[in-house]
């Protein structure tokens, strides 16, 4: 991930669409809205070599605006269009596997946890950092409390730095925020926001300076 604020920091995860100009021009919206950690580009139904042309399109745009290009899945796809990243979709095998493989060239992490017994088996392979939720988990306004409970859990007790995936409401940032995590997932809340994905971020930015609490202080 980029360099760290003393605040939760906004990721940003590319949605489905059939246009890449599209998906394209969204996300550089999006990424002039303010800052950004990173960007995690899922494949969703693509097929490989669609896959790799999308990525090849997202991840410099990404890295221009200065965050970390994350491929979710597919780690030939991010070594070849040289993703800073690689969000590992499977369990505690796949992601110890992949940071074995990638780390430290690669951001390694990962998170299919959905209870405090997986998280910690996926804690020892030592990843970049965990993920609750699922990418396409936006499906209410606010946050889902279990992942909220999980990811409060985790940043009271282990130093690797944790994603919650927030609402479809850009206002979810907050409660996740306070749970005392580094790093909040936006989706919907920012790509299907009515005043545009820069408004979002925008939003979303002004919120977390006005309301998250700070880190070390």
């Amino acid at each position: 991930m980029t360099a760290p604020k003393d605040r939760c920091r906004l990721v940003l995860i590319v949605p489905a669409h059939d246009d890449t100009d599209h998906q394209a021009k969204t996300l550089e919206d999006a990424l002039r809205g303010g800052d950004v950690a990173s960007v995690i580009i899922p494949q969703y139904g693509l097929d490989d070599a669609a896959f790799q042309k999308l990525a090849e399109t997202l991840v410099p745009i990404v890295q221009e605006a200065g965050a970390a290009a994350l491929v979710a899945g597919d780690s030939r796809t991010a070594s070849r269009v040289k993703a800073d990243g690689l969000h590992v979709m499977g369990g505690a095998d796949a992601l110890s596997e992949a940071v074995e493989s990638f780390s430290p060239k690669l951001i390694v992490g990962g998170g299919n946890a959905d209870d405090r017994h997986k998280a910690l088996e996926q804690g020892e392979s030592n990843p970049d950092y965990m993920f609750f939720g699922k990418l396409e988990g936006d499906i209410k306004p606010e946050a889902h409390p279990k992942n909220m409970a999980l990811g409060e859990w985790w940043a009271s007790m282990i130093e690797i730095p944790v994603i919650i995936m927030g609402g479809s409401d850009v206002a979810s940032v907050i409660p996740v925020a306070e749970t005392g995590v580094e790093f909040v997932a936006l989706r919907l809340g920012v790509f299907s926001h009515a005043g545009g994905p820069a408004q979002a971020v925008a939003e979303a930015n002004a919120l977390l300076d006005e309301k998250a609490p700070r880190f070390g202080g």
